[in-house]
């Protein structure tokens, strides 16, 4: 059977009925003009799909995911703890989802080839980014809040990041633009694997240099060297953090950026959050210290860092998702992810009423399931979540205590080693005076023309280059093999398009920019590019073509892990600490921290929506700044 069409598993007969069925209904109504709960059991159905076509594995057989006898856990810790290289998730591949382990596919590798020299410039992507992801105007999101945009960035920074070499692309800039003086602009080539397999020649394995798995890497590290690192090493298992006068704050390194386990394209979103969850760190281990007096530091550590990490993954699920993806449907289904379509009350009141069933009782404890591929995050996942759409050009602070109007300041000046300088003095503004910002401040809408510009003029400090994202981000799909958009689409079984206007959705102007720019071959259009053009489903945050990637992925960093479908019980948690996972939101997470924002978080449904602004808020005119207007 060609490898295109041959089933990673094989599904079972209510679910290839249920499959069936939706194929016929969809041909007449998508599924999310479907009434919502017809709608979860279409998502469904779409997912068991997805599960069934699109996983592929990039290593030519299992045995380069290690077996007990060739990579042995000489600890027993590690039965009941994280390990930071990404070890012993899986007791039977014990490097799978570890570091430095390959990207997989969500297509076969047949279709995702390495480009030929002129394919990788054709049309050329600096073009492309001057003409459709340029800013010309702020157009926000107005159904988020700036805090959904910074979340997003603290978990990919969790889930992936590609190598790269010492060789440069010389990216062509088009005639008449004087972007940096003319010159080709630099880009270091992703580092391909090497080559295990004759497929490698055409379609090249990349190696990722995080781990796979929701572990809160971006806070602990990818390795246990620099987990140690991190830690006070004494007997209360906690992370560092320095106090200045009432804050707590990341401590420095020599180069001024922050010690935590993943510190690049670091800005004040990233210093807010990576402090907020090393605190929750802290207390969980403060918690946990009380109730088991007699631990070692280490066991206070371990057990911390599983709470915390399912405590994010959580968040993730029922709070972040549903606030980028605001349809009735996407509540249910994502709800269902974590609590089954029983709900929470019944699951908190009963427990799991169903043992192994992931739809009753939600996918912790479910049971560990890879349905026939070895875990692996995905180039196509890497693509679907590129959303520097989402961040503004400046910020207005606010006053936490009574709402009024701080200072605004660009938001290139809050990057790398000034992330911090905002919360100190002469600034004195305090954490939570930012997160209250943030939570009444608008991202950026996930849409064509709407990059800011300091984005698109990057300079980071460890380069001697500068960059255009907007570019860099269409470079590396192709460079990737990620297949372009009606191919991608034809590949997760969606219809092509088959014209620029069927793609825009009968926007006129658009489809004839797109068309120009592609000289007329829809075929060219790029994924990213594709899905910032197409309409997108009432409240959806992105597009339906990269939300099936997501619909796939977003379980599977659930069910493979054995942290949390497997060994999801008081044993591995303990009792305590599976309460706190269960009984927490976000919105705890920050009163637990900053009581001051208790007022203001008390009305909000979605810590993820925009706040509840306090008067003097209210009163400031600052949409310019991309807050809400008077």
């Amino acid at each position: 059977m060609d490898e295109a069409v041959r089933p990673s598993y094989k599904a079972g007969l209510f679910d290839r009925l249920n499959i069936a069925l939706f194929h016929f209904v969809n041909r007449f109504i998508p599924w999310h003009k479907l009434p919502s709960l017809i709608g979860a059991l279409n998502l469904e159905a779409l997912r068991v799909e997805l599960r069934q076509y699109n996983l592929h594995d990039t290593y030519p057989d299992g045995t380069f995911q290690g077996t007990q006898a060739t990579c042995p856990m000489t600890s027993t810790r590690f039965e009941k703890a994280r390990n930071s290289d990404g070890k012993f998730n899986s007791t039977e591949m014990p490097l799978m989802g570890c570091t430095g382990m390959r990207f997989g596919r969500n297509f076969p590798r047949a279709f995702c080839p390495k480009p030929h020299e002129e394919d990788l410039w054709n049309p050329n992507p600096r073009m492309l980014s001057e003409r459709f992801m340029k800013r010309d105007r702020f157009i926000p999101a107005t159904t988020l809040n700036l805090l959904a945009a910074a979340w997003i960035q603290f978990q990919t920074h969790d889930w992936f990041n590609h190598d790269t070499t010492d060789e440069m692309y010389n990216i062509e800039l088009p005639p008449g633009d004087s972007w940096q003086g003319g010159k080709p602009m630099q880009l270091d080539k992703t580092g391909p694997d090497e080559i295990i397999s004759d497929t490698d020649h055409k379609s090249p394995g990349y190696k990722n240099l995080n781990t796979a798995w929701w572990d809160s890497s971006q806070i602990y590290g990818s390795s246990e060297a620099v987990t140690q690192s991190l830690r006070n090493m004494d007997s209360d298992g906690k992370l560092t953090l320095t106090k200045d006068g009432r804050e707590q704050f990341l401590p420095r390194d020599e180069n001024g950026l922050p010690k935590t386990g993943f510190n690049n394209n670091w800005w004040i979103g990233m210093e807010i959050l990576h402090t907020l969850f090393a605190l929750e760190h802290n207390s969980i281990c403060d918690m946990l210290r009380r109730s088991y007096p007699d631990w070692t530091g280490d066991q206070i550590f371990d057990k911390a860092r599983l709470v915390n990490c399912a405590l994010m993954a959580k968040i993730h699920t029922v709070e972040w998702t549903p606030a980028i993806l605001g349809h009735p449907t996407l509540q249910i289904a994502m709800n269902a992810n974590w609590w089954g379509l029983v709900g929470e009350k019944l699951t908190k009141l009963l427990g799991r009423i169903s043992k192994t069933s992931e739809v009753v009782s939600g996918i912790p404890g479910s049971g560990v399931d890879h349905q026939g591929v070895p875990y692996s995050l995905t180039e196509e996942f890497v693509s679907v979540y590129r959303m520097h759409s989402l961040v503004p050009d400046k910020i207005a602070f606010f006053d936490a205590h009574d709402g009024h109007h701080r200072k605004t300041i660009p938001v290139e000046d809050m990057l790398f080693t000034k992330a911090q300088d905002p919360l100190d003095p002469p600034e004195e503004l305090s954490f939570a005076d930012a997160f209250y910002s943030f939570g009444i401040n608008y991202p950026g809408a996930i849409t064509n023309n709407n990059y800011p510009a300091f984005l698109r003029n990057l300079k980071v400090p460890t380069d001697n280059f500068t960059r255009d994202m907007g570019t860099v981000d269409i470079v590396r799909d192709r460079e990737r093999g990620v297949p372009r958009y009606n191919q991608f689409r034809r590949l997760l079984r969606m219809p092509a398009m088959k014209t620029f206007e069927e793609l825009t959705g009968g926007n006129k102007a658009l489809a004839a920019e797109l068309s120009d720019a592609y000289n007329g071959d829809i075929e060219l259009v790029d994924t990213l590019i594709g899905s910032h053009s197409e309409p997108l489903p009432k409240g959806f945050g992105f597009s339906d073509t990269a939300f099936r990637i997501f619909i796939l992925m977003a379980s599977r960093r659930l069910k493979s892990d054995r942290f949390i479908a497997g060994q999801w019980n008081a044993d591995m948690y303990t009792k305590e600490g599976l309460a706190w996972v269960q009984n927490s939101t976000m919105k705890d997470v920050l009163g637990r921290h900053f009581p001051e924002l208790k007022p203001v978080l008390k009305n909000s449904k979605n810590a993820f929506a925009p706040w509840t602004m306090l008067d003097k808020s209210k009163a400031y005119g600052g949409i310019e700044t991309n807050a809400p207007a008077k």
